[in-house]
């Protein structure tokens, strides 16, 4: 399998570390959609990553499609997202708030830092501020963080990396504990140690 796209990407990083957490090999070619787009084009029409190469030549795209292949790889006992039950609706509430976290960190990345400064819509950018601080506030009082690692919480902690990496400011420190304790408890593991933007 190849994994396409670079780190940087919470989207392509969540890949990246679910499949070293389920012990999947793969390569991964580190393409930029900024600088690489018409490689990316080739493995996916809209340009986008992350992108899974099979081995059989089959391009799954999305995030979402290429972790529930990973799922379905591993099998109901090692999948990242429990197959049915309490259980799948608890991680899939959590994973709803991390992808929520996630998206509106990238949408004040694009406010902030892309965009030309007289375009910037500053209500937008500060709703959006509001909205990572209010999903990471949800997500802070559901988490176990010494429970088992699931996709919520991977997709929880490629968000924050991206956002530590490049909206230094937007999460402040100790605000939200349990999410910290998660964070260190991940982070020297080598599936997040060796992703990391």
């Amino acid at each position: 399998m190849i994994l396409i796209g670079r780190n940087l990407s919470p989207y392509v990083r969540r890949v990246a570390i679910s499949l070293r957490l389920l012990g999947i090999e793969h390569q991964q070619r580190a393409l930029s959609t900024v600088d690489q787009r018409d490689q990316i084009l080739v493995y996916n029409p809209l340009g986008r990553v992350p992108a899974l190469v099979l081995a059989d030549g089959e391009v799954i795209i999305d995030s979402a499609a290429i972790l529930d292949h990973l799922d379905e790889l591993a099998g109901p006992s090692r999948a990242l997202i429990p197959p049915a039950g309490p259980g799948r609706r608890l991680v899939s509430k959590r994973l709803a708030l991390a992808t929520g976290v996630t998206d509106k960190a990238i949408e004040v990345y694009r406010e902030r830092l892309r965009r030309p400064p007289e375009t910037l819509h500053e209500p937008h950018a500060q709703q959006c501020e509001s909205q990572v601080l209010a999903g990471l506030a949800a997500l802070d009082a559901m988490i176990d963080p010494d429970g088992a690692i699931t996709q919520a919480e991977i997709t929880l902690i490629a968000g924050i990396g991206f956002a530590q990496k490049l909206l230094p400011a937007l999460i402040p420190e100790a605000r939200f504990l349990r999410v910290e304790a998660l964070l260190h408890r991940c982070d020297p593991l080598p599936a997040f140690a060796e992703t990391r933007p």
